[in-house]
């Protein structure tokens, strides 16, 4: 009897909205963050001389067996303390790459040129678990004149290496253990967990999937490791019909971006919007004294405040408006992206609109 994976390699999958693989990831396939602290050294004058960073040098210098007279003060300008970040990806292997990136801790001007040191990268655990060291591509460039102006262009302070730890322990992963996988969706949603477990039962059989809450469908998967593999790689790639987002409007108070989704409605609802220009303008006048008086020519201010009230028309929303005359409506009586925030936030408080407003 052929093995399960292989026969579901045999089956094609069916044609729909979304792959598993597009709206779900596998729970403990997962990457870890690591952080280290080091020093960059080759700077062409801007380093920093901050005491942690001479406190550094002296440690540095006294690993190689270098030790500094007591008080005396390295006046080094060519180093800088930097911290040290990158993702272990999951499944990574000792003696793969990974990409880093630096960035200065202290009042460095700029990391161009420079080179870090060896420097440990470390896990939540605390345990090293990558080395890093090599040469930094900086992007960044700033310039300082002598009489105080100074350009920057980008960010001088930070840098990627590329390729740049080695990768010394590897992270266990849950993936191999016990009798079941788990899928967590990316967005959580009762409706789409039970899609999901269904798509899958009728592909492969009843009771495979589970939906054990708004985002996790747990899975009967093989115990043995290459059958696994492949029995995932089907999986991920099974499409199914994920279901509707709720219906939103996502206002960016910041940039002015109003996003409206397809399933927003309004109730009956009649709105008007407008106000009041108030224009202030000054026309000073020159006051000329009286000949046989001695006085001195002066100027007087006049101010002349106009208030004028806009011309505001009012506009009716029936039953069951969807988002296009939404937008035409408003559109049609000129309303800015600001006056339109202001219309929906009004008719949210009013409860005349199906849909949840999110404001960020």
């Amino acid at each position: 009897m052929k093995p399960l994976w292989l026969l579901l390699l045999c089956v094609s999958l069916p044609l729909s909205a979304a792959r598993i693989k597009d709206v779900a990831s596998v729970e403990g396939v997962r990457a870890n963050q690591l952080v280290g602290y080091g020093l960059v050294v080759g700077l062409p004058g801007t380093g920093e001389q901050t005491p942690f960073t001479e406190q550094s040098f002296k440690t540095m210098l006294a690993n190689f067996g270098i030790n500094l007279p007591a008080g005396m003060k390295a006046q080094a300008k060519n180093i800088a303390a930097v911290a040290v970040s990158a993702e272990l990806p999951a499944f990574a292997k000792p003696g793969q790459a990974l990409d880093i990136t630096v960035s200065s801790v202290g009042s460095s001007k700029g990391l161009r040129g420079g080179q870090l040191l060896q420097t440990f990268l470390k896990g939540l655990d605390g345990q090293v678990y990558a080395v890093a060291q090599g040469s930094l591509v900086v992007s960044g460039l700033g310039a300082d004149g002598a009489d105080g102006s100074k350009v920057v262009v980008n960010t001088p302070t930070v840098g990627r290496i590329p390729n740049g730890a080695i990768v010394e322990r590897e992270v266990v992963s849950p993936f191999a253990q016990g009798d079941y996988i788990r899928f967590n969706l990316n967005r959580g949603d009762f409706s789409t967990a039970k899609a999901l477990a269904q798509s899958i039962n009728s592909f492969i059989g009843d009771n495979t999937a589970q939906a054990l809450d708004a985002r996790t469908v747990q899975v009967r998967a093989p115990r043995e490791l290459d059958q696994r593999v492949s029995y995932l790689a089907t999986l991920e790639n099974l499409s199914f019909e994920p279901a509707a987002e709720s219906a939103k409007i996502i206002i960016n108070s910041r940039t002015g971006t109003i996003v409206i989704g397809k399933d927003v409605r309004l109730f009956p609802a009649a709105v008007t919007h407008g106000g009041m220009t108030v224009t202030i303008a000054e026309n000073p006048t020159v006051v000329q004294p009286n000949a046989l008086a001695g006085g001195q020519t002066a100027v007087q201010q006049n101010s002349v405040i106009d208030v004028r009230p806009e011309k505001s028309r009012m506009f009716k929303f029936n039953p069951g408006t969807t988002l296009d005359e939404l937008v035409s409506t408003v559109n049609a009586v000129g309303a800015a992206p600001g006056d339109l925030m202001a219309i929906l936030e009004a008719l949210k408080e009013a409860g005349a609109i199906h849909g949840e407003l999110v404001v960020i």
